[in-house]
């Protein structure tokens, strides 16, 4: 693993990136991220086959020190790559750290309001399920078994959360520091209910933002039955041990 750095960026608010197969995607959002807000990106790349790793590195260089690579030797998952990302960041001092999706489900626009929510909430997290959030490209039927994924969760867990699979999120540095990121076991999309869960059972404030969830623009979904798998299983781990 290494890091393509380009010297100190000036935000304390980083945003990290995971990508697998990117490239036509990340120029445009990154560009969005710092044109929208006070922010540094961490592009997270498992060894990219259609260069997503090169392009990042060719964004970071023009960056002014605001955006940064860190090159993992193959996929190793979603979680895993959060993780590394997290530990770049409270590393480095930052006081805010965000994770969002790198196919534009998730806008960049919604950025400033996730630092705005941050100041009253230790994380703050993108909810398509409060009033005023909604999913946008989608069929029902897939509608239909995300909520009942997230509400499958939250009555396992008893999470007082409405969206607890999102994956654009904001954590303060004192919640990921206290739930300790050695210690994360999930390694896929169940990483997301994993840390919402975990900083809520050491009593940390959460705080959901509504937003509107899009179809990704560009390349192929990532879902597959063995994240789900995953997905449906962990929660139970999470509730017993």
């Amino acid at each position: 693993m290494n890091v393509v750095e380009n010297g100190a960026g000036r935000s304390s608010a980083l945003v990290c990136l995971p990508t697998y197969n990117e490239r036509d995607n990340l120029p445009s959002l990154i560009e969005e991220l710092l044109d929208t807000a006070p922010v540094d990106v961490l592009v997270v790349d498992d060894a990219s086959p259609d260069g997503t790793g090169r392009v990042a590195d060719l964004i970071a260089k023009k960056s002014s020190g605001r955006v940064s690579v860190l090159h993992r030797a193959r996929k190793l998952g979603l979680g895993t790559a959060y993780v590394a990302g997290f530990r770049h960041g409270l590393d480095r001092g930052y006081r805010l750290l965000l994770e969002m999706d790198a196919d534009y489900s998730h806008q960049p626009r919604y950025i400033p309001e996730f630092l705005r929510a941050a100041e009253g909430a230790d994380v703050v997290l993108g909810s398509r399920y409060v009033e005023g959030g909604d999913i946008a490209n989608w069929e029902p039927w897939r509608q239909a078994l995300s909520r009942a994924g997230s509400l499958y969760a939250r009555s396992i867990l008893q999470v007082p959360v409405r969206d607890l699979t999102s994956g654009f999120k904001c954590f303060r540095r004192e919640v990921l520091e206290a739930i300790d990121l050695n210690t994360v076991t999930s390694t896929g999309y169940s990483f997301q209910i994993e840390l919402t869960w975990r900083a809520w059972r050491l009593g940390f404030r959460i705080k959901e933002i509504p937003i509107v969830f899009y179809e990704r623009q560009n390349g192929r979904s990532k879902m597959s039955k063995a994240i789900v798998a995953e997905a449906v299983t962990s929660v139970w781990k999470m509730r017993f041990h």
